[in-house]
């Protein structure tokens, strides 16, 4: 007994069910083409992955069953089957569930079982479990129909396999995360090993807010082999062959695509979290501040790798503080890149601001400057229509060496969960190597002096980051230890060497800055806890573990 099934890789709009709908129906016909008999696709794809509240909102609930019903109804035309992720009301409860229609009707319907309810996942808000699932018997093989999380866990995978199932098919919506192939691989061969049932494992791809989704599906055999690798970030089909032999199912496709190694998959990551999220909020293009300095400098070519070079405007903002060399920098920065490039002094705004006060000085005069390049970049952007992209990483967002309503404003960040030594690490790479999916130049992006000068705010003469903050090197080992690992100060000095009282004020500043994150724009995730979905700590807060 042999059957074909298709795995679609796809993109998705929240909330955009006619159109997830109609995405759905034309792969179909694709995998039609290619004499598929079922099409997998990914969790919750009607709705658009995560819908967070809006499933909360009866209406919407209301049109998403309508809209399965009409999904499924499409199917009375020639063609495979579907399995494909929808909300299902039942008893006054909402369901994440996965429906099986064929010839028109609702075949079988499954309810996911393990909510998860940690990190970036907040399931158990709007949804509820449903019960240990049983197989779906299709054409006479029993399906194990395990959703995302529920393979995670070990009950969901032993139930199946107890009550008959022949092979697993796993819809997901994963966001990406450093190191999540190896996470996710390793777990399958676990659930494969566990039940010596094959396991097709199907995620998504594209932005939704601050997550970016990089699909990277693959098909795991029996004895732990991975025999199908699709390609991160991707929208894509593979249509794999399964035999039934004395020992079970069997893939015996063989298509293995490579994955994108660190950083090039950060990068891609911040390219699809900005390009999706401007594309899909109806921007037409781009505005920053591009000082001369290696993140606004980065943070360009992402826009430009993501966007276009047309779509992005940059503006460079001179001060008296600002040096010759970030004039000249940020200008051959944006000629490489073969942006729109304009150059607005805020001297006369600092003077204004100066007289209006009565004059200002030391931390107000520098904030003044950066509020105030904030303003013109604010006026640049309601008069055109451009987002405007903010550039601060995470080193500097962790201690709050950022200026709130200044160099925070924006309406998104690529670099939020990029700590500053991942900044250099980006810059030096990008300069090499042009990622596959970049629309922006094959050669350089930015000066090699702007990645090796020592980084500076520029809002006073001869200032350095240093003068306020440790090495980065130094800094993001702590910040790795208290943020990312969660350890006491005391386990952050002993982990990463720094003396205790360093590391302990290190946490203070990082608690105080509390406030002003939780006012930052959204960005997208790169690592186990950014700051927004992951980690969310109380602004008022008088816990300390350095004392």
């Amino acid at each position: 007994m042999t059957i074909r099934i298709a795995l679609a890789q796809l993109d998705q709009r929240v909330g955009d069910l006619d159109g997830n709908a109609a995405a759905m129906l034309e792969w179909r016909a694709k995998a039609k083409a290619q004499g598929a008999d079922l099409v997998l696709f990914p969790e919750l794809q009607l709705t658009g992955y995560p819908p967070e509240d809006l499933v909360l909102k009866p209406d919407f609930i209301r049109r998403t069953m309508e809209a399965a019903e009409r999904l499924a109804d499409a199917t009375a035309h020639e063609g495979p089957a579907i399995l494909f992720g929808t909300i299902h009301a039942e008893g006054g409860a909402n369901y994440n569930a996965m429906v099986l229609a064929e010839d028109g009707k609702v075949v079988a319907r499954r309810l996911k079982h393990e909510l998860p309810n940690y990190g970036t996942f907040d399931e158990l808000r709007v949804f509820a479990p449903g019960p240990l699932p049983e197989p779906i018997e299709w054409r006479g093989v029993k399906l194990g129909l395990p959703i995302c999380e529920d393979i995670w866990l070990e009950p969901v995978c032993h139930h199946l396999k107890a009550a008959g199932a022949e092979l697993l098919l796993v819809p997901n919506g994963s966001p990406y995360e450093l190191g999540k192939d190896e996470i996710r691989q390793a777990l399958v061969r676990d659930r494969v090993t566990e039940t010596g049932l094959p396991l097709a494992y199907v995620n998504r791809v594209g932005g939704q807010d601050e997550l970016a989704f990089d699909g990277s599906s693959f098909v795991v055999n029996r004895g732990g082999e991975i025999v199908v690798q699709m390609r991160d970030w991707d929208e894509a089909m593979v249509v794999t062959d399964w035999e039934q032999g004395e020992g079970g199912w069997t893939c015996t496709t063989r298509s293995l695509e490579p994955l994108d190694p660190y950083p090039e998959d950060v990068y891609h990551a911040m390219m699809v979290g900005l390009g999706d999220y401007v594309n899909r909020n109806g921007f037409p293009g781009v505005i920053l501040g591009l000082s001369g300095g290696i993140d606004s400098a980065l943070s360009a070519a992402i826009a430009v790798d993501a966007l276009g070079a047309d779509r992005v405007w940059c503006v460079m903002m001179p001060s008296d503080y600002t040096s010759s060399e970030s004039l000249e920098d940020a200008k051959a920065c944006a000629e490489m890149l073969g942006c729109k490039y304009d150059i607005i002094p805020i001297k006369p705004g600092v003077e204004a601001m100066d007289e209006m006060l009565g004059g200002a000085s030391g931390l107000a005069a520098e904030n003044i400057q950066s509020r105030l390049r904030m303003v013109t970049l604010m006026a640049l952007s309601n008069a055109h229509g451009h987002m405007l992209v903010t550039t601060g990483n995470k080193s500097e967002m962790s201690v709050g060496y950022a200026t709130l309503y200044g160099d925070m404003s924006g309406g998104y960040n690529p670099l939020k969960d990029a700590y500053k030594t991942t900044v250099f690490e980006l810059s030096r790479w990008r300069n090499s190597v042009k990622p596959r999916r970049a629309m922006g130049p094959d050669g350089p992006v930015m000066p090699v002096r702007i990645i090796e000068k020592p980084p500076s705010a520029e809002l006073r003469p001869d200032q350095k980051d240093e003068d306020s903050l440790p090495p980065y090197a130094k800094l993001d080992r702590m910040l790795e230890a208290l943020v990312e690992d969660e350890v006491s100060v005391a386990e952050a000095a002993r982990i990463t060497g720094v003396d205790e009282a360093t590391v302990r004020e290190i946490e203070r500043k990082l608690l105080l800055a509390e406030y002003k994150r939780r006012q930052a724009p959204p960005g997208v995730k790169i690592g186990r806890r950014n700051f927004g979905r992951d980690r969310r700590y109380p602004i008022t807060n008088f816990f300390r573990t350095g004392r």
